[in-house]
């Protein structure tokens, strides 16, 4: 296919968002994009991966920053790149003495100060959350802002820096950022994969949330070659023009309540797609075990946008071999089967492979997660009814 696969529309209720271009086939590549902006998750970030594209360092020696001496570098070009000017001079003069908890904030704040105007411009003009922020979060923005001011030396702070402006950088943090993730192992207990760094892109973040997304996106670190922090967001089926392009912002198989309030506490919207219309009248089991359950916050997208409405693409809830007539207890459960890995402790989402030169499927899915490769023929359609990879 040719010709640029996403466009940039105002939909009421939701917000920007991306739709699609033209006709896209399963498995096309839809979007592969550099970060404007990406931070170390902790100072601890700083010991293990590059501080420039977050690769794992190789054995030492490394090469040091000439400044700080904290930071380390994967290669001459990285450590030509360099890392946040911001950054390298709070190293130096106390950040590491910051409480634990104003870290993370801290890093972001100082590396968003540290973008040339233009990639800051690109920043602030990405979604918040529609509530705004609460008396706390006023209160620990400012906190915060004094924080950067004793930290960063004042002939390097850009021009228009203040509360206001921190605190309006901190509303992008929380509804634009991705999680770069350590790879799957399987030795590594889910709860216990690492987050390395995070990352904003100035088109992903316009990707809004569904239930039943038909993207899902890829990270491809430690890989050879440039671009260890890039994006790459993969479609999983075929999708007409103009149609609404959607990730999930989390592990796909949560259950209903786990999505409603990790998506109204985080990103301040109640989605009301076709998936959550249908779950939202079933009966639940406060007790029950699930394995998608609100714990599962390593396969967050770490991101959102305006209030999410009604619909998703259509074919998503009726796929072939499905029976989707709304009164099977779960008709979506042909999706989960198709697309969620089943390696256990994963909760990845399985994209076919793009598309050969020649234009034919290739019907091969790989997993956004641990990497699995899975053929077409190896999918088992469901039993009718079955709703286990959701409950």
């Amino acid at each position: 296919m040719t010709g640029e696969a996403l466009r940039v529309a105002d939909l009421p209720g939701r917000g920007r968002a991306l739709l699609a271009a033209r006709e896209i086939l399963e498995g096309e590549v839809i979007l592969s994009e550099p970060p404007i902006l990406l931070y170390p998750s902790s100072l601890a970030s700083l010991l293990s991966y590059c501080s420039a594209c977050f690769r794992s360092l190789p054995p030492p020696p490394h090469a040091p920053c000439p400044s700080c001496r904290a930071a380390a570098f994967c290669s001459p070009a990285c450590a030509s790149a360099s890392h946040p000017r911001l950054v390298c001079a709070a190293l130096s003069s106390g950040l590491a003495a910051a409480p634990e908890a104003h870290q993370e904030p801290l890093l972001f704040l100082l590396s968003a100060y540290s973008l040339q105007e233009s990639s800051l411009r690109a920043l602030l003009s990405l979604s918040s959350a529609p509530q705004g922020p609460s008396p706390s979060q006023q209160q620990d923005a400012a906190s915060l802002h004094a924080m950067v001011a004793s930290l960063a030396p004042p002939h390097i702070l850009p021009p228009g820096f203040s509360p206001d402006l921190t605190a309006a950088l901190l509303s992008k943090d929380r509804t634009n950022s991705f999680s770069i993730m350590e790879p799957y192992r399987p030795d590594v207990p889910l709860e216990l994969r690492k987050t390395r760094a995070y990352a904003v892109y100035h088109r992903a973040s316009l990707l809004n949330h569904d239930c039943l997304p038909n993207a899902c996106h890829f990270d491809y670190v430690d890989r050879p070659g440039p671009g260890n922090a890039d994006i790459v967001v993969r479609a999983l089926h075929g999708i007409s023009e103009g149609k609404e392009v959607c990730i999930s912002y989390f592990a796909a198989n949560w259950r209903y309540a786990d999505r409603q309030r990790r998506l109204l506490e985080d990103y301040g919207f109640q989605c009301e797609c076709e998936r959550c219309q249908i779950e939202s009248k079933w009966k639940f089991d406060d007790d029950d075990d699930n394995d998608g359950g609100d714990g599962d916050d390593t396969m967050e997208e770490e991101h959102a946008k305006e209030d999410v409405g009604d619909g998703v693409d259509e074919g998503m809830g009726q796929e072939e071999g499905s029976d989707d007539d709304g009164d099977d207890d779960f008709p979506h459960a042909f999706f989960f089967v198709r697309y969620m890995c089943d390696r256990e402790d994963c909760y990845g989402m399985l994209a076919p492979l793009p598309p050969l030169p020649n234009g034919d499927l290739s019907h091969v899915f790989e997993c956004n997660a641990c990497g699995q490769f899975k053929k077409e023929e190896d999918v088992d359609e469901p039993d009718a009814g079955d709703s286990s990879m959701a409950n």
